[in-house]
């Protein structure tokens, strides 16, 4: 092979690698926030039942299952 073709090999490989670095990065950078969100948003879920719908001695689990009708 020519050494043209294996520096522009190694290049790709570089390039390829580093790209990879950088998806996986974001990636879990998205999947982060994500959780976050989702985490916060339970939460808020969380304290709106056991304020306004929880029966007195009621968990919130149990709120929740009454009202979507599950036994």
């Amino acid at each position: 092979m020519s050494k043209l073709v294996e520096a522009n090999e190694k290049i790709a490989d570089a390039v390829v690698e580093g790209y990879k670095k950088i998806e996986n990065g974001v990636v879990s950078g998205y999947k982060k926030i994500e959780k976050g969100a989702v985490d916060g948003f339970n939460k808020v879920t969380d304290k709106c039942v056991e304020k306004l719908f929880a029966k007195e001695g009621e968990t919130v689990e149990e709120a929740k299952k009454r009202l979507s009708g599950e036994k």
